[in-house]
């Protein structure tokens, strides 16, 4: 008797022991999707934030889950002081301070782009229309983001973190060396 309830017991704790290790996955709720990046960017950057071909410091990094980890942006090394410009044409959705930054957000032309840029202090005000390359503030001192000063540069459709690259066209991008090429019907010197 004292064996089959010994066997009983047994049998109950390693079923609560059981129940108790799968309850994370059996009663949770699913995760959310990742998100769906959606229709391509359009190439309608004209300008770089700063300077005229920046240093990246940390590229985008799009987070596995909408709470997940990642970097939604791209950081832009520059000194305090630098010129912070509008990257494409749009209009300054928000221009003041979150979390003691001054940030700027600009709603471009298509309508459900937008770009934002941290920290910066403003030039432009809400309701204010930027064109392409148009100063929008100077970067600020001590962002706390990088190891060195830098504009963390962030684009969104909706409220989905892109990558702010894909604003840029190709020759934005990719800058190589000066090539010299021969001019046809033109003698070499001697």
């Amino acid at each position: 008797m004292r064996a089959r309830r010994y066997v009983q017991m047994t049998w109950a704790v390693l079923l609560g022991l059981a129940l108790t290790a799968l309850s994370p996955w059996a009663w949770a709720d699913d995760p959310p999707p990742p998100p769906t990046p959606g229709p391509a960017v359009p190439a309608v950057g004209r300008a770089w934030p700063v300077g005229t071909h920046p240093t990246v410091l940390r590229g985008w990094e799009p987070p596995v889950t909408v709470y997940g980890r990642g970097h939604r942006g791209v950081d832009l090394a520059a000194p305090a002081g630098t010129p912070v410009r509008a990257v494409a044409a749009g209009r300054v959705s928000f221009a003041g301070r979150v979390a003691g930054r001054g940030v700027i957000s600009v709603q471009l032309t298509d309508p459900n782009l937008r770009t934002t840029y941290e920290p910066v202090k403003a030039s432009v005000q809400k309701g204010d229309e930027v064109t392409p390359g148009e100063v929008v503030g100077t970067v600020e001192p001590g962002s706390g983001h990088c190891t060195v000063t830098c504009v963390h540069w962030g684009l969104l459709r909706g409220e989905t973190y892109l990558d702010p690259l894909s604003l840029l066209p190709p020759w934005l991008l990719h800058w190589g060396p000066s090539r010299l090429l021969p001019v046809l019907g033109v003698p070499l010197p001697a």
